[in-house]
């Protein structure tokens, strides 16, 4: 099982802690991850790390696709590979109904189709093979709209990238589940538990199964919340809130993700009463009544000892095929020490 970190740019005045990225490279962790809400970008900081570092791989956890053009998106890929020595990897992903047309102003659409035709013209421009051209449902390239100007022709990218790069998404639905496994090298799920794994690999493997493939060489990797000290109490609520924000926050009450993949992992009460507590503005007793079961299940919390007895389920589902890198939101250098001694 390999390890990354997440590299979170948050808050009124942002920053990036390169010390904490240094270190994480130091001990040997493979990959950083930014990211992006309706805030700052996950480019911008992924070149600043590319540009600092010399071995660790950084990727875009996600690129919203509703903020880019797939040619636009297939430019950074091109060009952060340049610099980097191909160390970057490519996430791209929908973003939700709220971000796409409250953030963005654009139609959601079909964000299954849309990632697949996404990563389709990209490998495509990557590939050179021939002048780009695509006409699939979500995108049609030359553009052909009754505004066209008919000046438009395929073009071929000047410069020549490496088709092979890495392309991730973000998906936690059945079906954006098993896009991923059809179309991508790997996916990062926002919540797992190596307890229940097949609620993410069950669909991925699906996916695989449809192109001739097997979850051999594909990277499930889960963003998982790290909080060492003494107190396992204190360390559940230290990551209660955020759980209840995405539980019961993150979307309408008749379209939560979040919630739904909650419940598939067993906790369907649970997250239901967390998002009534929410939605009724009484956020407080939403985080109170994120389970504890829950957090231990997707979490890594409390005392060395105790996270490091509850990583050997992580190496557990390695083995069995369900992890390949373990991402560690949250985790201060304490935490990556301990990480890396457990792990690599």
């Amino acid at each position: 099982m390999r390890l990354g970190i997440t590299a979170g740019m948050t808050g009124a005045h942002p920053t990036l802690d390169m010390e904490l990225i240094l270190e994480a490279e130091r001990l040997g962790f493979s990959q950083v991850w930014t990211g992006e809400s309706y805030s700052t970008d996950a480019v911008s900081p992924a070149a600043w790390i590319l540009a600092r570092t010399t071995k660790i791989k950084a990727g875009t956890g996600i690129m919203q696709m509703p903020a880019r053009t797939p040619a636009c998106a297939a430019m950074t890929v091109l060009s952060l590979q340049a610099l980097s020595a191909n160390r970057f990897l490519c996430g791209v992903g929908p973003s939700g109904p709220q971000v796409v047309e409250g953030w963005h102003g654009v139609a959601y659409g079909k964000p299954v189709q849309r990632t697949k035709e996404y990563i389709g013209i990209i490998r495509q421009i990557l590939a050179r093979e021939k002048p780009l051209e695509f006409h699939g449902d979500q995108y049609s390239i030359p553009y052909e709209g009754p505004d066209a100007t008919g000046l438009g022709r395929p073009l071929r990218s000047i410069a020549h990238g490496d088709p092979n790069v890495p392309f991730y998404t973000a998906s936690i639905t059945p079906a954006g589940l098993r896009m991923a496994g059809e179309v991508a090298d790997g996916n990062l799920p926002i919540f797992f538990s190596p307890d229940a794994p097949d609620v993410v690999t069950g669909p991925t493997l699906d996916g695989r199964r449809k192109v001739g493939k097997t979850m051999e060489g594909f990277d499930t990797a889960p963003f998982v919340r790290v909080r060492l000290g003494p107190d396992v109490a204190a360390c559940r609520d230290a990551i209660r809130p955020e759980l209840a924000l995405y539980i019961g926050g993150m979307g309408a009450r008749s379209k939560n993700f979040y919630n739904a993949m909650v419940s598939k992992m067993g906790f369907e009460a649970e997250a239901r009463a967390v998002q009534d507590f929410y939605l009724d503005g009484k956020k407080n007793e939403a985080a109170a009544a994120v389970p504890d079961a829950l957090i231990d299940a997707i979490s890594l919390c409390g005392p060395v000892e105790r996270v490091k007895d509850r990583l050997d389920a992580w190496k557990d589902a390695a083995k069995a095929g369900h992890v390949g890198t373990l991402i560690a939101l949250g985790a201060n250098v304490d935490a990556l020490r301990v990480l890396a001694e457990a792990v690599l």
